[in-house]
């Protein structure tokens, strides 16, 4: 097959969650197993750093890579999900995985990966990992997709074990509280491998606690623990908290020595050394057009307080969601002097634009429905004079499409 035909075939053999919803949620970790066995088991051919986290996970996975990029060694990325090319999802020192690896990677094993009824992310994860030992990286930094416990990225041993922090988020599958979902998150904590938690959360602190307990191993909060004020080239206020994060898992990893200006200059060249994309991104300057990633409530109150924060006339908003988040409780953050652009994104789990614009007339939030993210776009762009801020968002998958 060609590189495009097998991402079709692999997006289309079983419903997939981050497309179409929670089909594809899995409640245990038995075919991620037997897909390691029939891979060899490759994730024991590589050292890890495994992070989780309703927020931040992303950020935190792509400062962790250049800074051990900027240490000279072979790392490999994997997180999810893609903005433009499949193969962002597997990466080896910033530079994606070949499509000629993923062609042949699926050839190898498609009969096999239809026997055992593989779903788009277990088979994904199988590829990062295989691609993992064959490059022979030196350590890999692996972003959990969805909770942690029953995440098929959990069947790895690594050096430390990350958790961003905890938010409601996918309450769906995850529960309905924080403490629940916590414990989902700290379903990634191993025996005797130490934890760094991103911030001290009155309801998850007993929970980490007694996981960590039981794993005979110790928790840091990374927001108690370093002290200095770390910068990066993510720009966002909301990225100090990820940079401490970053900072206190090189430190609870013993496995390489990363002098301090290496973690500096990491920091500093994580766009540059990763290709991270959608974090705060500037995409034009005039007007000052700005997309962002984050989409659940506590994302977006960093999200609003950065866009309060930025210098603009008056605000307009490119605006789509999916259609398993709390509606209600994200509209009513939304600034209500702004003007609005709904649409949806081009995926089946796309909140109907229709359904959309109903919803945010009830909390007074004025705009018109646009066919598509382009087009609210390049409506937004033909409105906004030079001095306005017209910031792009509500869904990765609207971000997607217009950076």
């Amino acid at each position: 097959m060609r590189y495009d035909e097998t991402v079709n075939w692999l997006f289309n053999q079983l419903p997939v969650y981050q497309r179409s919803g929670g089909a594809n949620y899995k409640i245990d970790l038995a075919k991620t197993h037997r897909l390691m066995d029939l891979l060899g088991n490759p994730e024991h051919s590589f050292k890890s750093i495994h992070v989780a986290g309703t927020n931040g996970k992303g950020s935190v996975s792509h400062m962790l890579a250049s800074i051990f990029q900027e240490a000279g060694l072979k790392v490999g990325l994997y997180t999810s999900p893609h903005l433009r090319d499949f193969r962002e999802r597997v990466k080896i020192n910033g530079e994606m995985i070949s499509a000629e690896e993923v062609v042949e990677f699926v050839d190898e094993f498609k009969t096999e990966f239809q026997r055992l009824e593989l779903s788009f992310f277990e088979m994904t994860v199988g590829l990062a990992f295989h691609c993992f030992r064959n490059h022979k990286v030196d350590i890999a930094i692996v972003e959990v997709g969805m909770g942690g416990r029953l995440d098929s990225t959990n069947v790895i041993t690594p050096l430390v074990s990350v958790i961003t922090n905890i938010g409601l988020d996918h309450q769906a599958f995850l529960g309905n509280d924080i403490a629940t979902i916590a414990g989902e998150k700290a379903g990634i904590i191993k025996y005797q491998v130490p934890v760094v938690i991103g911030q001290r959360q009155q309801e998850t602190t007993p929970v980490f606690l007694k996981k960590a307990a039981e794993m005979d191993t110790s928790v840091l909060w990374a927001d108690e623990a370093i002290r200095t004020d770390y910068t990066s080239d993510l720009t966002g206020s909301y990225q100090r908290h990820n940079t401490k994060t970053a900072v206190a898992a090189i430190h609870q990893q013993n496995e390489f020595t990363i002098p301090e200006e290496v973690v500096h200059l990491g920091l500093q060249n994580v766009v540059k050394n990763t290709g991270l994309m959608g974090r705060w991104q500037t995409l034009s300057t005039s007007p000052l057009v700005i997309c962002d990633t984050g989409h659940n409530k506590d994302g977006l109150t960093y999200v609003l307080a950065q866009i309060e924060d930025t210098p603009h006339e008056n605000l307009h908003i490119v605006w789509g969601m999916v259609n398993d988040k709390d509606l209600n409780a994200v509209l009513e953050m939304l600034p209500k002097s702004a003007t609005y652009y709904f649409c949806a994104p081009d995926i089946p789990r796309a909140l109907p634009v229709e359904t959309l614009h109903k919803s945010a007339q009830e909390h007074k939030l004025k705009g018109k429905v646009h066919g598509s993210v382009s087009a609210a776009l390049e409506a937004a762009k033909s409105i906004a004079k030079s001095e306005d801020m017209i910031f792009v968002g509500g869904s990765t998958f609207v971000v997607a499409e217009v950076v």
